[in-house]
């Protein structure tokens, strides 16, 4: 009788861990494919929705190639310009990734699914891919400004369908963050690269 009761008691305690045990390994089907719209009260035809959030996508992708060579140059860095560039680029790395948390979530708010993982955003991005190593300067610098260029060209095609597809939303982002910030970003690189006399004038 003691050993049923000793069994029981076991079975008990047994059903108590179990529910404190982490469930692991699960899985099932996608809740949203990539590439479809979950229609929201938007106020915006399904159309529009894909053709903001396919932009969208390709600005993610490009947005987050271009915060992840920042802090690249950040780390890789030498010479006389160090400490300000060094400064610099992680100012812009912080700017560049605000940027990519606000498209990924105008996507996402658009009923569509927004690109997150490397390998998605290195198939998708159209930002020549950097050398693994250390570049001089200028090098760095003609990179990134190369980046932001791509990036500002693609912009403001997308701003004009957004603005055709009466997505204000979409356009605001792109005007008022994509563009605004990447073209501040040009004017403080641009001006590491003009060669002019460090301590005596021509």
């Amino acid at each position: 009788m003691a050993k049923k009761s000793q069994v029981r008691r076991n079975e008990a305690v047994e059903s108590v861990v179990r529910r404190a045990r982490p469930i692991v390994h699960q899985q099932a089907p996608e809740l949203q494919p990539y590439g479809t719209i979950a229609r929201l009260p938007n106020a915006l035809s399904e159309d529009a929705c894909a053709q903001s959030a396919e932009n969208l996508n390709q600005l993610l992708a490009d947005t987050i190639t271009i915060r992840d060579m920042y802090k690249k140059h950040h780390w890789q860095v030498s010479g006389p310009t160090f400490y300000q560039l060094h400064l610099l680029y992680d100012k812009h790395y912080e700017e560049q990734n605000e940027l990519v948390d606000k498209v990924a979530e105008r996507i996402q708010l658009l009923g569509a699914i927004s690109l997150a993982m490397a390998a998605d955003v290195a198939e998708t991005t159209i930002i020549p891919r950097p050398p693994r190593g250390r570049e001089e300067v200028p090098v760095q610098i003609s990179r990134l400004l190369h980046a932001h260029e791509v990036i500002l060209k693609e912009a403001h095609t997308m701003a004009g369908q957004a603005d055709d597809n009466d997505d204000d939303g979409t356009n605001d982002l792109i005007v008022s963050d994509i563009i605004r910030t990447n073209e501040l970003q040009v004017w403080f690189l641009a001006e590491h690269v003009v060669d002019v006399p460090m301590v005596r004038a021509d």
